[in-house]
């Protein structure tokens, strides 16, 4: 079925036609007709699904019919809750992408920035508010935010939510909502704890949609395993980011301490990027994302929770420079890219220590990740250093790694040679 033959605005049909959209995924075929239908909704899906216009669409439908027929302003009418003010935007854009051309207004507010401007945008009125939970209650509290004609509550990325203690904030939000309501209740995982939530808050018949693909990873994109060592990882990720002249790669490190140290590690070969991690402000994030965005700089090196839900396009290269130490997290790392019908490729750099890492991963994705064949020319040339021309004492740079591998290996307890241990 094609969106041209649903029964939405025909606005909305030219929206999503503008925007290549011609026809639904699977989440969006099968949750589209029960929001219009107005029944609350548990959906189970991945990222990079097309969850958000799964909920977009017929919201918005819903909303221009509506003002089209009273124009009349009646506050808040959708809430939509993210976990993370990356997400909040990146929603908000894709929400009034569909928008364009019909009555509906969707705004953000987040917190770590100035609340004057939100509450401009607030009192200049809107129709979709996209917010994270501090910021709104910040605003409600002090009086700049009425919820009490919200007609549609939406949670997006609630095992997100979840995974950062928002559950409380979530079930105190009901308090303010009319208890007549849609609730659409949106989440990549599920398990005890996503369900009791989760039926906390739909009604008890809520329609439950569960989009399972056998294996997790996107199948538009390549994976591929270096068997690096650690002291030698920086060099191949320079070598990646000088073959790859236009591509954007983001790399993903287990601590911020290492994005910080791996940035001026290629600093110093004139390699210039951007960090995301937890100590960075808002403002400095924000920075970061639009740089990359824009390719005013093509590397990103982020931390696994700080890169959660950040939608950036045409991102080529996914490096996982440390191994993640959750199977899961390496299916959120590469759904990066490979986003839409784009290729993406997913790299990864295993060293002798984390080689049980990779087969937890394996494990969880059903199947064998193709090994790069690393053979002693390739390494003998990525490790050269003879032809660098710009006086670089490279002895003194390894010896710095290697001092700060111990250094690290004494923090965590851990002797960098020791295997890790498998996990059960």
């Amino acid at each position: 079925m094609k969106f041209s033959e649903y029964s939405i605005s025909p606005e909305l049909k030219k929206n999503l036609d503008k925007l290549g959209f011609r026809r639904p995924t699977d989440i969006q075929f099968k949750s589209i007709p029960y929001i219009l239908n107005g029944e609350d909704l548990l959906a189970i899906a991945q990222t990079g699904t097309g969850k958000t216009a799964a909920y977009g669409i017929p919201i918005i439908h819903k909303l221009h019919t509506w003002k089209a027929k009273s124009r009349r302003k009646d506050g808040i009418k959708c809430l939509v809750m993210v976990p993370t003010h990356e997400l909040a935007i990146q929603v908000t854009e894709v929400l009034n992408e569909l928008a364009t051309h019909t009555l509906v207004k969707t705004i953000c507010i987040f917190g770590g920035v100035d609340q004057d401007p939100q509450i401009a945008l607030l009192d200049k009125g809107a129709d979709v508010l996209v917010t994270t939970p501090g910021r709104m209650f910040d605003l409600r509290s002090q009086g700049y935010l009425d919820l009490h004609r919200v007609e549609t509550l939406v949670l997006d990325e609630a095992d997100h939510m979840l995974d950062k203690g928002f559950i409380k904030d979530i079930q105190d939000v009901l308090h303010y909502l009319p208890k007549r309501r849609q609730t659409l209740f949106f989440s990549a995982t599920i398990d005890k704890e996503i369900k009791k939530l989760a039926y906390s808050l739909v009604q008890s018949n809520a329609i439950r949609i569960q989009i399972a693909p056998k294996n997790p990873v996107a199948k538009n994109v390549y994976h591929k395993v270096g068997f690096i060592e650690m002291d030698n990882k920086r060099y191949f990720l320079e070598r990646l980011h000088r073959e790859q002249k236009k591509s954007k790669i983001l790399v993903f490190v287990r601590t911020k301490v290492r994005a910080e140290r791996l940035l001026k590690a290629m600093e110093r070969v004139d390699i210039f990027g951007r960090t995301l991690h937890g100590d960075k402000s808002q403002t400095d994030r924000s920075s970061a994302l639009n740089d990359f965005k824009a390719g005013k700089v093509r590397l990103l090196i982020a931390t696994d929770i700080s890169a959660r839900g950040v939608d950036i396009p045409m991102v080529e290269y996914v490096v996982n420079y440390d191994m993640p130490e959750q199977a899961e997290n390496y299916v959120h790392r590469v759904g990066r890219t490979g986003r839409g019908n784009h290729k993406g490729n997913a790299i990864s750099f295993c060293s002798t220590e984390e080689v049980d890492l990779l087969k937890e991963i394996e494990f969880y994705i059903g199947g064998s990740i193709e090994v790069l064949d690393i053979d002693k020319v390739d390494l003998a040339d990525t490790l050269d250093f003879t032809k660098d021309t710009k006086g670089l004492d490279w002895q003194k740079l390894i010896a710095e790694e290697l001092k700060q591998i111990e250094t690290e290996a004494k923090l965590y307890g851990k002797k960098p040679s020791k295997k890790k241990k498998k996990r059960r």
